[in-house]
């Protein structure tokens, strides 16, 4: 039996490719170990968003192969896909698989495996042997390749993949070129999926995808209210128009049984408009957390990012939020020092940024990604000057995040909790609110997987709160 290691790098789209990895890995009797341990095989699957993502996958396929010289040393995903130069020459990988072929991985790995056994016998050492195999696998206009996660990593929460590929082809992003076009998942295939993970227990699903706005925009007709068919070309043309087949999706699932929350995946903001944000708002069990991703609080920069919206449409779509749910969770991400981006541009950003008040901000600075329009822009920003706009920045975010948490205190919320944490010495059970704020609670007649009412009382820790049932 053959003991294999898996590691994620990266967003919740490889999070749940990394499970589908694992399962099918099991069902072919592969012993899964932690990763610490010293395994036969370790898996990473790796990132390419930014040069620093490229730079971790790296050292995490070297580190493993430190760890254990004699391991099949496997890199999987959208580094593969965008440096496979770079990944032939890598004396650390045996085995590299793209995307497409993440599902087949227990045919591809026993392929190699046997290959490698033969070459053993025929007396040929590692230099004499091709170091790198590499299965790439279909390009992004495929249709979506369907498969079926049946226990979540959490036992509470899980991921659910409802469609991969992007067709923004935002400047500075390589996405596009790792993921390909955009291809939807059925309704139905998604239904069967969480109905299975509800009945193992999971109480909450995260829909997830690279570019989940964009979702059902590729498919040429499909039955979903009253059975009638509506044809989602326009013009010929498969195109994000603002319009969206997602809300149709997310009024399927809530209808799930037995399925208590629901959670939206990163989403355009020219998504929400009035009708979807009350069609949201109708259902219970979607949480009030959005993450609506903005990259810059300036128009002359979005518009030199191809991010094809306005602040001002920005804060209509926030504005649309908050009309519907009240004191809704608001997350984004912001890029800082985007080629071109003048410190009057990055005033109007921080200014934009402080008037929406967001619950929590990722900040990045701008890494610059060979191959897009981006990297050849003029008026490369030093990297200095980068970090103190990304420090100034994640100072703004801190406040902002402690503030939104402040308005829990003397109030009830409803937590799920998840799983045991150790705090300053003491073990207790901790979960998140439907709008994703950290709550700890004594494990004194609590249970793990149950949702529970609290009062909650303060901070216990930055960016936990303690409450009492």
């Amino acid at each position: 039996m053959k003991r294999v290691a898996l590691h994620t790098l990266g967003c919740k789209v490889n999070a749940y490719e990394t499970e589908i990895m694992r399962q099918s890995l099991r069902e072919k009797g592969y012993h899964i170990v932690p990763f610490e341990e010293v395994a036969d095989i370790y898996i990473i699957n790796t990132c390419t968003v930014t040069n620093i993502a490229d730079r971790k996958s790296r050292q995490m396929l070297h580190r493993v192969k430190q760890r254990n010289p004699q391991a099949v040393v496997v890199a999987v995903g959208c580094y593969v896909q965008t440096g496979r130069n770079a990944v032939e020459k890598d004396d650390s990988v045996d085995l590299a698989v793209g995307n497409n072929c993440k599902k087949e991985i227990v045919s591809i790995l026993e392929k190699y495996l046997k290959e490698r056994q033969e070459d053993s016998r025929k007396g040929l050492c590692e230099e004499e042997r091709k170091k790198s195999h590499i299965v790439i696998g279909m390009d992004g206009d495929c249709g979506y390749e369907e498969t079926q996660l049946r226990h979540a990593g959490e036992h509470t929460r899980a991921f659910v993949k409802i469609q991969d590929g992007c067709n923004q082809f935002c400047a500075y992003c390589v996405i596009p070129y790792a993921r390909g076009r955009v291809r939807s998942r059925r309704c139905e295939d998604i239904i069967t999926e969480i109905e299975g993970l509800v009945k193992t227990g999971c109480k909450e699903v995260v829909l997830t995808g690279i570019h989940i706005s964009s979702y059902g925009i590729d498919f040429e007709e499909e039955a979903w209210k009253n059975g009638v068919s509506q044809t989602l070309q326009n013009g010929g043309k498969k195109e994000y128009t603002g319009s969206s087949k997602l809300i149709d999706l997310v009024e399927r699932i809530h209808k799930t049984e037995g399925l208590e929350r629901i959670r939206l995946g990163s989403l355009e903001p020219r998504i929400i408009t009035e009708d979807t944000a009350r069609r949201l708002c109708e259902m219970p069990k979607v949480c009030p957390h959005f993450h609506l991703s903005l990259q810059s609080g300036c128009d002359a920069t979005l518009k030199r990012m191809n991010r094809r919206y306005t602040v001002g449409e920005y804060y209509t779509s926030v504005e649309m939020l908050r009309k519907y749910f009240g004191h809704v969770a608001v997350t984004t991400d912001v890029i800082v020092g985007f080629p071109g981006e003048t410190e009057e541009e990055f005033s109007q950003t921080k200014a934009f940024l402080e008037k929406v008040s967001f619950y929590e901000m990722h900040i990045f600075k701008y890494s610059r990604r060979e191959g897009t329009r981006a990297a050849s822009m003029p008026g490369q920003v030093p990297e200095s000057e980068k970090a103190w706009r990304s420090g100034e920045l994640i100072a703004l975010e801190v406040g902002q995040s402690r503030e939104f948490r402040w308005n829990y205190i003397g109030r009830k919320a409803e937590v799920l909790l998840e799983e045991e944490q150790e705090i300053n010495g003491r073990v207790y059970l901790v979960g998140h609110t439907r709008d994703y704020v950290k709550v700890a609670v004594d494990t004194h007649g609590m249970v793990e997987n149950t949702l529970v009412w609290v009062e909650v009382k303060g901070f216990l820790t930055d960016e936990i709160l303690i409450g009492e049932k």
